[in-house]
């Protein structure tokens, strides 16, 4: 730990993170399947929690329930609007396993159960209900994950409060399984090429219609890899790769198309919160100024709570 802010282990934590990350999954096509479609696609995130992760609330029936990714009791808790309570275990058992105990908890509490079954953004991936292979959980990986959001959640939303444009809340994409937030310049952008996969072109082009500038923490998930903090313009402006962006640690990765600093060396800084915040700013002065946006107009003092 650093001042607080866990570290994090790629041979121990991956396995539990792969299955959060499918877990999440669940959860957020259960929204696409019963909410309305709005704007980016933002009404199917999942928000952070004190617990860890919740999905909106959907209206059934009169009633209305969510479901959070509760990284304390190490479970997927059900809540509705007329005060009931259920819960399946994330622990000791296979991503089928938790699939088909999600639905059936869903089916006895008179709750709407259908969704694609079928992972997004993962190549290859099985369908959950074909997952039957027995997933490793462990629950301190789990909860150094809650831990580490208790921490970038503060920073994230104190950078979008300097911002009086169009812009994001600070929510999770299930997709990817990464936190994220993004500012919008108000002008419409190229048509993205899409070919994500597992993703409809139409919904990735719907989401990058307007010009944006995007940052977000990314734990790993089904790709096992060291958490890292990144941030990315679109459409891409010349000279984007080669500005210079705060701290020393971050780096343009040619590969994943955007800048990134490794989550540990922020939680080695001698000041996380400061770290993080100057790469997030720093790489935004960078998208807003070579894309040229009215700066002026979109942005504010953060006032004090």
């Amino acid at each position: 730990m650093s001042d607080g802010w866990p570290a994090f282990d790629v041979e121990r934590d991956s396995p539990t993170f792969a299955l959060l990350h499918l877990a999440s999954q669940m959860l957020g096509k259960l929204r696409v399947a019963h909410a309305p479609w709005a704007n980016h696609g933002w009404h199917v995130t999942l928000a952070p929690v004190a617990e860890g992760l919740v999905m909106p609330p959907i209206a059934a029936g009169g009633r209305r329930f969510e479901l959070v990714l509760d990284l304390c009791a190490h479970a997927i808790v059900l809540r509705t609007s007329s005060g009931s309570r259920d819960a399946i275990p994330l622990e000791g058992t296979s991503v089928s396993g938790i699939h088909s105990a999600l639905i059936a908890m869903l089916d006895r509490n008179g709750l709407p159960s259908n969704f694609n079954g079928r992972p997004s953004e993962l190549p290859d991936a099985l369908p959950f209900a074909e997952d039957e292979a027995p997933r490793g959980y462990n629950q301190d990986s789990a909860e150094r994950l809650r831990d580490a959001l208790a921490r970038v959640v503060p920073v994230f939303e104190r950078f979008r409060a300097g911002f009086l444009g169009k812009a994001s809340p600070v929510h999770f994409f299930w997709g990817s399984f990464d936190l994220a937030v993004t500012r919008f310049s108000g002008r419409e952008a190229p048509q993205h090429p899409g070919g994500i996969p597992g993703l409809p072109d139409r919904i990735t082009r719907e989401a990058y219609s307007h010009e944006e500038s995007s940052a977000g923490f990314w734990p790993g998930g089904v790709t096992a890899a060291d958490p890292i903090f990144y941030s990315y313009a679109y459409p891409e402006p010349k000279g984007f790769r080669t500005a210079a962006v705060d701290p020393a640690a971050a780096r343009f990765d040619e590969t994943l198309g955007e800048y990134v600093l490794p989550y540990d060396d922020v939680r080695r800084s001698a000041n996380p919160e400061a770290e993080l915040m100057a790469f997030l700013q720093s790489s935004y002065d960078v998208a807003a100024n070579l894309l040229h946006w009215d700066r002026d107009a979109l942005e504010r003092e953060v006032a004090a709570p």
